[in-house]
C-alpha cells in the first residue's frame, strides 16, 4: 500500500525525532510534578510562525500526538518503526492538521 505525501512525512519525521532523542527535551526534564505527559517530548514556547513550522517543533507536536501504545516502544527502534508504519497505513491521513484533528475514538 502506497503512503501519501503527508504520511510518508510524518513518518520520516517521527523516525528522526526517535532516531534522535537526545536533541529533544522530556516533560519530566523540565517539570518536577506527575503528569500524563511526562514522557512526551517538551514543547518550546515560540510565537515565530516559521519556528512552529519547521522540523523540529513539528516533529515534537505529532510525537506527543502518538497513541500511548506507540510512545511506549521509541526506545526498540526496529519495533518503533513497525508499529508506526502499521498505524500510519490503517489510518490513511491525508494532512497533518486531519492528524490532529483526528478523533481518538475512531484512529486510536
Amino acid at each position: 500500500m502506497k503512503l501519501y505525501q503527508s504520511t510518508q512525512y510524518m513518518f520520516s519525521l517521527l523516525m528522526y525525532v526517535v532516531n534522535n532523542k537526545h536533541l529533544f527535551t522530556k516533560n519530566l526534564e523540565v517539570h518536577n510534578h506527575d503528569k500524563r505527559s511526562v514522557n512526551n517530548f517538551h514543547l518550546p514556547i515560540t510565537n515565530l510562525t516559521k519556528y512552529q513550522k519547521g522540523v523540529y517543533y513539528t516533529g515534537i507536536q505529532i510525537f506527543n500526538y502518538l497513541p500511548a501504545h506507540i510512545k511506549t516502544v521509541a526506545n526498540e527502534i526496529q519495533v518503533f518503526k513497525k508499529t508506526l508504519k502499521r498505524f500510519l497505513l490503517d489510518n490513511l491521513f491525508y494532512s497533518i492538521d486531519e492528524y490532529f484533528n483526528a478523533n481518538n475514538d475512531i484512529y486510536f
